[in-house]
């Protein structure tokens, strides 16, 4: 796994190489390598990819610390732990099912489904640690202002950047997707509150409702406290504050958590599946991963691996095309294929089929469980 080799060589070769980007750092114009904006999983595990090849790398972000504010659900399945070895570096608890509530049904449970509740100011902040360790140059507290059609990158403070490459790894409304003409068709608009827990719970409870369209309730636990959340499609994004309100009051009701509200997140989630994943501007490679690749889940809205997947495999193609390999960009996409396109494909055929019941009047019970991963209906053909 990659965070468990050695990584002396790697450091040095990439600290050399960083030496290139500080000498100018006095300058207006800064070159570089590989531009990635966005410093979250998928950007963070790009450029730790592109800086232990050797090549010159800057990372930008607009938020002012890493993974902060928190905008995520902080549930990461089972399976990231192949691929990011330290994930307990982070990790709040873990999860070992899931229970489904249906309407106003006793609820259905998945005694199998392992997980992890992390902290995702903490994750994040490792993973940027990782990059810049390995030589990566990362930047806070700077927003892109433009992406122009000759590859230059403008920043909010006026610093011009010229990549050789750029991956857009900046979120699901991205600015270097959207200069390269592939923006994320599906949004689900989210609200989400954290509370106390009154008592341990070790399932990510889901909550299915006609009333919630587009989208679920949900209750993930973090030792003594829960991240209770709502997402909708975008037309319904007035409804959050009480769906979220009724949904908090029913656990207050049933003594499963606290009224006093700790916090608030929420923000878009791609649901339309993947973008093309990569263009040219001008004679820069431009290559789009996580979020900005469209790779979340359109049902279940889980993005935390695919992030760090694409990320990794984003960082990889860019020093192989750097390094002369042509058809890079063409590998990138079909390693993403697949990696996602059989999963995303089947929840957009269901996200689809719920939505499509909304044209009628409403989706019945059974609808939604078809629609959801915890039943047979969703997996079949």
């Amino acid at each position: 796994m990659l965070l468990n080799q050695d990584r002396g060589q790697d450091r040095r070769v990439s600290r050399q190489a960083t030496q290139g980007i500080m000498c100018c750092m006095s300058e207006a114009v800064w070159h570089t390598d590989v531009l990635i904006a966005g410093l979250g999983p998928a950007g963070a595990c790009a450029a730790s990819e592109v800086a232990r090849a050797g090549w010159t790398v800057i990372g930008v972000d607009r938020k002012a610390q890493a993974g902060v504010p928190v905008q995520c659900a902080e549930l990461v399945p089972g399976p990231i732990g192949m691929e990011v070895a330290d994930v307990a570096v982070a990790q709040e608890q873990l999860i070992t099912s899931m229970v489904t509530f249906v309407e106003d049904a006793e609820p259905d449970t998945v005694e199998n489904f392992p997980g992890h509740m992390i902290n995702r100011r903490a994750f994040d902040r490792h993973l940027c640690m990782l990059a810049e360790d390995d030589g990566a140059k990362c930047v806070f507290g700077t927003a892109i202002k433009t992406v122009g059609q000759n590859g230059i990158v403008v920043l909010s403070d006026g610093t011009r950047i010229v990549p050789k490459i750029i991956i857009g790894a900046d979120g699901p409304k991205s600015v270097v997707g959207d200069a390269i003409g592939q923006t994320n068709a599906g949004l689900v608009e989210t609200r989400q509150i954290s509370v106390r827990l009154n008592q341990p719970h070790f399932s990510t409870d889901i909550f299915l409702s006609a009333e919630i369209p587009g989208g679920y309730g949900w209750l993930f636990p973090k030792g003594d406290v829960a991240n209770i959340g709502v997402g909708v499609r975008p037309e319904d994004k007035r409804r959050l504050k009480d769906l979220l309100a009724k949904l908090h009051g029913s656990m207050i009701v049933s003594g499963r958590v606290g009224g006093e509200v700790q916090g608030y997140t929420g923000g878009p989630i791609p649901v339309g599946g993947m973008v093309e994943p990569s263009g040219m501007l001008g004679k820069t490679l431009v290559l789009l991963a996580g979020d900005a690749a469209g790779l979340t889940n359109p049902v279940t809205g889980a993005g935390i691996n695919s992030a760090v997947l694409s990320g990794r495999r984003a960082g990889q193609y860019a020093g192989e095309y750097l390094a002369g390999n042509e058809d890079a960009a063409d590998d990138y996409l079909e390693e993403l294929e697949d990696l996602f396109k059989p999963a995303l494909d089947r929840a957009l055929k269901r996200r689809g089929e719920v939505l499509a019941t909304y044209e009628q009047g409403e989706p019945t019970p059974s609808d939604l469980k078809r629609g959801w991963i915890a039943y047979s209906d969703y997996w079949a053909a």
